[in-house]
């Protein structure tokens, strides 16, 4: 099959095709089936991590509101344009599963205990995917939203025992050879905060690596050489308080923007190419019951899944993965009088949740507490609720605890708060055990059946690209 040309009018690395307008992609791109072949030269694997169903759908909800257009990820449910599945995602060692065993499963074709990464009982080590298609000849890229050295990007690349060695799994990434990694987690390469003193960022240029450390960069990096961006010392902010913020947006890409770059730096290569794509703080912002921190970066992660969608779609020989590796804290928007005008004030929120607390001061007066939720939220909370979040600041004595959580914020009071003003709800703050979506486009396509175990997907791909397991 000829290959199509790529964008014939426009470079690849544009921001927020989604989020600020344009077509809808999904009603204009071919059904899956169509596609001439049932083999895929390339793989974009994408990930909103902790997704759950309430999630996905307050998202679409959202979007249609602010933009007059829904999610695309939706839109193709909608228009049949893709295959469509759930998925059980349970570990080796319990019914709900962390984003380490999720991601292994898939990487490795085994279901592992959770914390781990490729390893099973007995110590046993599982080939990660990415290698057994590097192997073949493949080019290989990880993207996400957090560390680069985190679960679910991991778990396509490498072994570990412990999925929070992420020290050990920046080295390994650097004997591993793969074409393009993007995300944040700086403090993983960098020798003055690691604890060893590693520098790693001098490894990956002695191996020819091209190091970038900001969105600037980024645009006019050398294409010829492979590619380590790492754009926080942390995880990567959330897109809410990235837009809103000049400093941030200029200095940090967005999950599209790295996907697209990724994709233009890995297409064209003779034998293909494989991609992971990671929204990883949907499920940070989930465990911390932040609504507009998740459905903000929700839709970021589904501007990224446009760009993969229009990508597969031109090119005619790409397989996309859309899915989740399991629920968190099961959202939705709760019932009540008020419930259409509440979910409304999302659409003008400025900031999040994490945002918000890490404003908040123990001197700090009520009013200020109230003003400080009114301009990154617009709507002003009582003097009670004010009260009660300042008296947090000024008790310590039980912290909030959470993953997450390191500074001990108090999430679940604010949340519990917001509740009454935008009629978003949780179940809880962890992950959960719910099938998860799982929907395909493209050549190989065909492989998916309507229920599937997390494992069978990691045979489905080696399937797909007729590449020996």
């Amino acid at each position: 099959m000829e290959r199509r040309e790529f964008f014939k009018n426009a470079g690849l690395v544009t921001a927020g095709i989604g989020l600020t307008g344009g077509y809808n992609l999904a009603t204009s791109v071919r059904p899956t089936e169509e596609f001439d072949s049932t083999l895929a030269k390339n793989i974009i694997f994408m990930v909103s991590d902790g997704m759950s169903q309430g999630t996905l759908t307050m998202a679409d909800t959202l979007k249609q509101k602010m933009y007059n257009k829904p999610s695309v990820w939706m839109e193709l449910y909608r228009q049949q344009k893709v295959k469509r599945a759930l998925m059980d995602m349970a570990s080796a060692s319990s019914l709900v599963t962390d984003s380490a065993a999720a991601s292994s499963s898939w990487g490795g074709g085994h279901r592992i205990p959770n914390g781990a990464v490729n390893v099973g009982r007995g110590n046993v080590k599982h080939k990660p995917l990415w290698q057994k298609f590097m192997n073949a000849g493949k080019k290989a890229g990880i993207v996400t939203s957090v560390y680069a050295t985190h679960a679910t990007p991991a778990g396509f690349c490498v072994n570990s025992k412990s999925r929070n060695d992420q020290d050990g799994i920046a080295e390994k990434y650097l004997n591993l050879d793969l074409e393009a990694i993007m995300g944040g987690g700086q403090k993983y390469f960098d020798p003055e905060l690691r604890d060893d003193q590693k520098n790693l960022y001098a490894g990956f240029q002695d191996k020819g690596y091209e190091v970038v450390k900001n969105k600037n960069k980024l645009k006019s990096y050398n294409r010829k050489k492979p590619l380590l961006g790492l754009f926080s010392e942390e995880a990567l902010p959330y897109e809410l308080d990235r837009l809103n913020n000049k400093e941030l947006e200029s200095k940090v890409p967005s999950l599209q923007e790295m996907t697209s770059t990724a994709l233009e730096h890995l297409k064209g290569h003779q034998n293909g190419f494989v991609l992971q794509v990671e929204g990883g703080k949907v499920d940070w912002a989930a465990h911390a019951n932040d609504a507009s921190a998740m459905l903000y970066d929700q839709m970021a992660f589904d501007d990224a899944v446009e760009s993969a969608i229009k990508f597969a779609e031109e090119d005619g020989e790409t397989l996309v993965i859309v899915t989740t590796d399991h629920g968190n804290a099961n959202p939705g928007i709760m019932y009540g009088e008020n419930a259409n005008e509440n979910f409304d004030r999302l659409k003008s929120f400025k900031h999040t949740n994490e945002w918000i607390l890490n404003s908040i001061t123990q001197t700090d007066s009520i009013k200020k507490v109230q003003n400080i939720i009114q301009d990154a939220n617009n709507y002003k909370i009582s003097k009670g609720q004010a009260e009660s979040i300042l008296d947090y600041y000024k008790n310590l004595e039980k912290p909030e605890k959470g993953l997450y959580n390191y500074k001990k914020l108090p999430f679940k009071l604010l949340s519990e708060i917001q509740e009454s003003y935008t009629s978003v709800g949780w179940m809880s703050g962890n992950h959960s055990s719910d099938y998860v979506e799982l929907a395909t486009y493209g050549p190989g396509s065909d492989l998916l059946k309507g229920f599937m175990k997390n494992t069978e997907l990691h045979y489905m791909l080696l399937e797909a690209c007729e590449v020996k397991p």
